[in-house]
């Protein structure tokens, strides 16, 4: 097929401050082990380290 080589665009990372990233890890560090948020979280860095290798 004519066309189907094309390329999705790499998704945008956002950049965090190191200020943002303690405060987010404290928060973290109160929650439950096994609350939702930490796993939903740690596919987010998947996320973001396959968006970055994108670029």
């Amino acid at each position: 097929m004519a066309g189907s080589e094309t390329a999705a665009p790499c998704p945008p990372v956002v950049d965090y401050t190191v200020a943002d990233q303690a405060r987010a890890a404290d928060e973290v560090e109160k929650l439950p082990e096994r609350s939702a948020i930490v796993r939903m979280l740690s596919d987010y860095a998947v996320l973001r380290d396959q968006a970055r290798a994108c670029r």
